[in-house]
């Protein structure tokens, strides 16, 4: 039985990328081993999407609010790298993870199946 999903960053720097999620997006975490975070993440959602090929994979942060989440973590120091755009799906972003690239945020249009 399936008990959940457990999502990998790569990073450059993982001290950098594990100090965003810990104290910048304040994600709860307990020690994997040897400073190893493991991070508590917010319910998820899955969904999936027709494709030329297979192989590709995608994570957001989702949520309610998208013009107070990204005021909260600009005056929080976190770098956005593209405008509030809005899509047929929900409005987007993306913001840099230091030392991991960029993450895309969205505030949903669709249900929550939570």
């Amino acid at each position: 039985m399936i008990t959940g999903v457990h999502a990998d960053i790569h990073a450059t720097d993982p001290d950098a990328a594990r100090a965003f999620f810990r104290d910048v997006l304040g994600f709860g975490n307990v020690d994997g081993g040897q400073g190893w975070l493991i991070f508590r993440l917010p319910p998820a959602e899955l969904s999936v999407h027709p494709a030329e090929a297979t192989g590709t994979h995608e994570l957001f942060l989702t949520c309610d609010d998208i013009e107070a989440t990204v005021a909260d973590l600009t005056a929080k120091g976190v770098e956005f790298v593209s405008p509030v755009t809005d899509t047929s799906w929900g409005r987007l972003t993306e913001l840099t993870v230091p030392g991991a690239g960029t993450l895309r945020l969205y505030e949903p249009k669709h249900p929550h199946p939570l």
